[in-house]
C-alpha cells in the first residue's frame, strides 16, 4: 500500500465515524484497510496496531467445561488482567441445589475449578468460592468442593450465619437501598461471577445479574417487598463483578431455577467484563421455554442497560468465538 492509499484509508475510517457506523461495522471496515494511523510529533502519519487486535467485549468458547473456560478468559486478556498478585478473590457460582451438573441447576464444578486454578496462577493471595444455597449447604456445595479440594483449604463455602454478613448501603439504588452482604465479598479486590445459564419462573432467566442475590443474607425480601427486577438491578449497582463467566455447557431451558426441566447441551462458555452484555448474549443465544427471546424482553437486563450498568445491544459489540 503506497502513501496515497494509506492516506485514503485514514480518511475512509474517519468518515465511517462521521456517518455513525456501529463499532462492529467500523471494525469490519478497519480490518479491510489493515492499518490504523496516528499523527506523530512531526506531523507525519504513523501506522499503529490495528483495532482488530483489540480485546473483544464478549467471548463465546465451545468445548469441554474446563478448557473452554480457560480459552474464554484467555481471549479477554487472561486472568492476570483481572487478578493481581496478593489480591483477595471471590468467585460466585450457582451452588443452590443438591443436584449434579447434568441438571443445569448448578455451575459445573470443572468451570469453577478452572477459574480457581487461573486465579492461583495469577498470584491471588486469597480465593473464596461462595454462595448462599437454597437447600442443605453440604449437599449443595459437594460437587464444587470435591473439584477444588486439589487446591487445599476451605476454598468453597456456603454462608448462612448472620456473622458472615455486614449491612451495606446501596448508594446508587432506586428502591432496594440496603442489605446484608457477605463480608468476604465486601473485602475482596476481585469478584468473579460464574453462574449457570438457566430459566427462572419469576425473571425469565437467571444469569450473572440475578446471581448476585446469592451473596446477600435475606433475598426473599427482594421478592415480596420490591419489584424483583428493579431490586436485582439495585443490588448490581453495588455488586459489580470484574469478570463474568457463564456456564452454558448445559442450559436449563425450562422449569428453572431448581428443575427438573429441559436441559440443552450446548458445550458453551460465555465470558465478558460486562455482566449485562454477558447476560444479554446468553439470553439471545439459547431457547427459553420453547422459544427465542431478545435481551430487551428480560426486564432486569433491560433496566440494567437503561441505567448504564452495561450494554444489552450485543450486536454492536465485538464478539470473539473459539472452539477448543
Amino acid at each position: 500500500m503506497d502513501s496515497k492509499d494509506l492516506f485514503s484509508a485514514l480518511i475512509n475510517e474517519t468518515d465511517a465515524f462521521r456517518q455513525g457506523l456501529t463499532r462492529r461495522q467500523f471494525m469490519v471496515l478497519q480490518a479491510k484497510s489493515a492499518l490504523v494511523f496516528s499523527i506523530g510529533a512531526s506531523g507525519l502519519l504513523i501506522p499503529q496496531k490495528a483495532f482488530t487486535d483489540a480485546l473483544p467485549d464478549i467471548v463465546v468458547a465451545t468445548g469441554r467445561p474446563g478448557p473452554a473456560t480457560r480459552a474464554a478468559v484467555g481471549l479477554l486478556g487472561g486472568m492476570g488482567s483481572f487478578v493481581k498478585p496478593g489480591n483477595k478473590v471471590v468467585i460466585k457460582p450457582n451452588m443452590s441445589f443438591a443436584r449434579g451438573p447434568e441438571s443445569a441447576t448448578n455451575t459445573d464444578p470443572e468451570v469453577v475449578r478452572e477459574l480457581v486454578a487461573m486465579c492461583k496462577e495469577a498470584g491471588a493471595g486469597n480465593i473464596r468460592v461462595l454462595d448462599h444455597p437454597l437447600r442443605p449447604n453440604e449437599l449443595c456445595i459437594e460437587g464444587v468442593s470435591d473439584a477444588c479440594r486439589v487446591f487445599g483449604g476451605d476454598i468453597v463455602q456456603a454462608l448462612e450465619d448472620n456473622d458472615f454478613y455486614r449491612e451495606t448501603k446501596l448508594s446508587d439504588a432506586v428502591k432496594f437501598k440496603k442489605t446484608d452482604i457477605m463480608k468476604d465479598v465486601l473485602d475482596a479486590d476481585v469478584l468473579i461471577a460464574a453462574p449457570v445459564a438457566k430459566s427462572h419462573s419469576s425473571t425469565g432467566v437467571s444469569l450473572s445479574l440475578k446471581g448476585m442475590m446469592g451473596l446477600i443474607l435475606n433475598r426473599t425480601v427482594m421478592h415480596w417487598r420490591y419489584d424483583l427486577s428493579t431490586a436485582i438491578v439495585d443490588l448490581s449497582t453495588y455488586l459489580k463483578p470484574q469478570l463474568v463467566v457463564i456456564d452454558s455447557t448445559r442450559v436449563l431451558s425450562t422449569n428453572g431455577p431448581g428443575g427438573p426441566g429441559k436441559v440443552l447441551k450446548k458445550d458453551t462458555i460465555i465470558a465478558s467484563k460486562d455482566m449485562v452484555a454477558a447476560d444479554a448474549t446468553a439470553t439471545q443465544m439459547f431457547e427459553w421455554y420453547g422459544k427465542k427471546m431478545q435481551p430487551r424482553q428480560v426486564k432486569h437486563i433491560r433496566i440494567a442497560h437503561e441505567r448504564g450498568l452495561g450494554r444489552m445491544d450485543v450486536d454492536n459489540l465485538i464478539t470473539k468465538k473459539v472452539q477448543v
